[in-house]
């Protein structure tokens, strides 16, 4: 197995995206700490890995105190000597328009899915720099975060940060040897569930059934088991030169997203003025502004429901 003798940790880990990627680190042989703010959640999850024939502690507490993340690191190596990956996956939704959201709606899932990654690798990237261990940061984005989305400005906002902190984190971290990635999956969640776009393919996995392949190839949709294998991937030693990087999985699709690059670049001698930009901006920049939120392609109908 590709992660024999790893020690992982997987924030919000108890259902869901963060289960499976729990499940596959433990499969791939490394022994996990788990993590969630349910006591039972974390319990079951323990469980199916050890069911499997794996290597589960779990850690019951919310991400986003600095306490949290001292508290999984320290159990990681009390229990099992070391840490090798830390997959950053806990987050919350206060979804509302902009002038409905509230300060707690904003600060609390800042605090989780922003303030919360940014402790947990703190504290990871301080034990592994301090140890001398190439280890694997692997931070979980999100579309909404690299095109934006209606109704979710704090989570746009948390899942942007999340990437621009990788990007920074690689910079930092290359000499140590211990890499920063974000990965950005779409996959049926309690989150999509309620899309009625995405019921075909939600109503399929829930029954157990494959999705259709439109949803699997035309959107990259699939289940949380099609993300779980990149997770994997990149907390191997293969994936030692990936680094810095924001990589797309979900169904049978992979992507690498760019980094921001300017599209247009002008001059004006003297600098733009207001009557310069006045003049020239329409046709320099009008119709080359760049488009905002995803679009997806029109359900066939033999989907639609």
């Amino acid at each position: 197995m590709s992660l024999d003798g790893k020690v992982a940790i997987v924030t919000g880990s108890g259902r869901g995206l963060g289960l499976a990627y729990a499940q596959e680190l433990a499969r791939q042989g490394a022994s996990v700490v788990v993590n969630d703010v349910s006591a039972d959640a974390a319990a079951e999850a323990v469980g199916a890995i050890e069911a499997e024939g794996g290597k589960a502690v779990a850690v019951v507490a919310p991400v986003g105190p600095t306490e949290t993340a001292k508290r999984l690191v320290q159990t990681a190596v009390d229990t099992y000597g070391r840490l090798d990956i830390l997959v950053t996956n806990a987050g919350v939704l206060r979804d509302t328009v902009l002038w409905k959201m509230s300060d707690d709606d904003f600060d609390t899932v800042i605090g989780v899915h922003l303030r919360g990654t940014f402790t947990c690798v703190r504290e990871a990237a301080t034990y592994m720099r301090a140890n001398e261990i190439a280890g694997r940061i692997i931070c979980i984005g999100s579309p909404t975060g690299q095109r934006g989305n209606f109704g979710q400005t704090n989570y746009a906002a948390a899942k942007a940060g999340i990437v621009g902190m990788v990007r920074t984190w690689a910079m930092e971290l290359k000499k140590a040897g211990i890499t920063a990635n974000a990965v950005i999956p779409v996959a049926a969640t309690a989150m999509t569930a309620t899309v009625p776009y995405f019921a075909a393919a939600v109503e399929a996995d829930a029954k157990g059934e494959a999705m259709p392949a439109f949803f699997r190839h035309d959107l990259g949709f699939g289940t949380s088991g099609d993300v779980a294998g990149l997770i994997s991937y990149l907390a191997s030693d293969s994936a030692a030169s990936v680094t810095g990087q924001a990589i797309g999985i979900g169904g049978d699709r992979l992507q690498l997203w760019s980094h921001p690059e300017a599209v247009v670049t002008e001059y004006h001698e003297g600098g733009w003025s207001y009557d310069a930009l006045e003049a020239e901006f329409p046709a320099l920049i009008g119709e080359k502004q760049q488009s905002v939120g995803e679009r997806f392609p029109a359900l066939p109908e033999e989907l639609q429901r």
